[in-house]
């Protein structure tokens, strides 16, 4: 009797656990705990009821989280501020790290500009996108390139 409880505890607190994460951490768990009850009420010793829990537990992570991970890849959907990365863009107020200044062009939207080396980026400087974070455009100088670049201010 005193393992069936156990055996009972452990699907509840285990099913609950998953329905609070819904991160399917737990359902194998609850699946291999309910196992484990049938087998205690079915008279097969502790040591067989642990590895029936054990077993099915383990078959049902390694079987079925490698297909839920497929499933789950979420598709990113690019910002439409993505876009601009790796495009160029022109300085129109001095970068400069220190009194946090600097502004640039591109594509005819001004944006907030970063200097990704931390340099002072002069106006009418040419530079290249590197990344985008918000409203912040962090750049380098385009001449820093080997490859050529076009001018989409």
């Amino acid at each position: 009797m005193g393992y069936l409880i156990f055996w009972g505890a452990l699907f509840v607190i285990t099913l609950v656990a998953e329905i609070a994460t819904l991160q399917l951490i737990s359902v194998w768990f609850s699946v291999g705990a309910a196992g484990a009850f049938i087998a205690a009420m079915s008279g097969i010793g502790f040591a067989g009821q642990l590895g029936i829990f054990v077993l099915i537990s383990v078959f049902l992570l390694l079987i079925t989280r490698p297909l839920l991970a497929k499933l789950r890849v979420s598709k990113e959907v690019p910002m439409n501020a993505d876009k601009n990365v790796g495009e160029t863009a022109v300085i129109i107020e001095e970068v400069n790290p220190a009194l946090g200044t600097g502004r640039a062009r591109t594509a005819g939207i001004e944006w907030i500009a970063v200097s990704e080396t931390g340099e002072i980026l002069p106006r009418d400087a040419i530079v290249l996108v590197t990344r985008v974070e918000g409203a912040k455009l962090y750049v380098r100088l385009a001449q820093d390139f080997e490859m050529p670049f076009e001018r989409s201010c």
